[in-house]
């Protein structure tokens, strides 16, 4: 079998309807999917199934969901990478998968998780902006340009697409401007300004919760948001997970690293979205970008795997 890396995707991939076509084929999915019930005191597997997109979208529920179905198709695969990532959400996955984290414990941290972000900036005060055109240096020098407010790099997507996050009146400002300068400007629905300073009360509240989890170390290299290196051991991996909240998603270094260091030729996406396999395609075009979110594809995958 051809050496792959995993992709396990983040926030914004949610979609009602995902892991339909598990629950309704596979006895192990829906065996996860009432253990994520349970975990949550909630029915997740009703909102991922059925909806409503407003109560799926909410942070609370959407990472959780998010985190739910991208391991199930990990589960399900059978598949060992030679190394993982995720984006933001998604390394809470990844260190699931890797035998770090147990499910139910990520689960209800997550919801917490997303429950503190949502929580730490009252709506309507945050923005964040996808900035396609320049470089990350290139924006560097426009946010120390640009007076007021607070706008701070939050995702380094792949080349050319950076998340800028802040408030209000430092997005605004910032968004004019790059205009000017010609690169295109995006803003994002987002329910809060993630991956900045902003979200500092949201990382001393996760903190606690990290403190108390149980981790192990993982069965294959997963490669942090924080840093772009592989973490290796359980107190690195808490100490990173804290940091992230308002550390920016370095996945245009984590994706280049894990790749040259694995020397995978293949990425695998676990989980709905198709979000990362697009990413990698700008980051890294020699390496076969495949997903798995549904029987059909990962029957498909395993067959282009060997």
């Amino acid at each position: 079998m051809s050496a792959f890396v995993a992709l396990f995707p983040g926030q914004g991939s949610q979609a009602v309807g995902m892991g339909r076509e598990f629950f309704d084929a596979d006895a192990e999915a829906k065996r996860l999917f009432e253990e994520a019930n349970k975990a949550l005191g909630v029915d997740i597997t009703k909102l991922c199934l059925e909806g409503p997109i407003e109560q799926l979208t909410l942070t609370e529920n959407a990472q959780p969901a998010i985190l739910l179905v991208s391991y199930i198709a990990f589960r399900l695969s059978g598949l060992t990478p030679g190394a993982g990532a995720g984006h933001s959400l998604g390394e809470y996955t990844a260190l699931v998968a890797a035998g770090a984290i147990e499910f139910s414990d990520a689960l209800r941290l997550v919801q917490k998780r997303g429950r503190y972000m949502q929580a730490a900036v009252p709506e309507g005060q945050g923005k964040m902006i996808a900035v396609l055109g320049p470089t990350v240096p290139e924006i560097e020098e426009v946010i120390k340009a640009t007076a007021g407010g607070v706008k701070e790099i939050a995702n380094i997507n792949c080349p050319g697409q950076t998340v800028i996050s802040g408030d209000v009146p430092g997005i605004d400002a910032l968004s004019e401007a790059l205009l000017k300068t010609g690169a295109k400007v995006i803003p994002l629905k987002v329910s809060a300004p993630f991956h900045c300073s902003l979200m500092k009360p949201a990382e001393l509240q996760l903190a606690g919760d990290i403190e108390n989890l149980a981790v192990s170390a993982p069965r294959f290299p997963v490669y942090a948001n924080v840093t772009a290196k592989a973490v290796t051991t359980p107190q690195e991996i808490k100490s990173l997970l804290v940091q992230q909240v308002c550390s920016p998603v370095r996945w245009t270094e984590s994706v280049e690293q894990m790749v040259k260091e694995s020397g995978a030729t293949t990425s695998v996406e676990f989980g709905s979205g198709g979000v990362l396999s697009n990413l990698m395609k700008r980051i890294n075009k020699g390496v076969t970008r495949l997903e798995i979110s549904d029987p059909a594809s990962l029957e498909k995958t395993r067959g282009t795997l060997g």
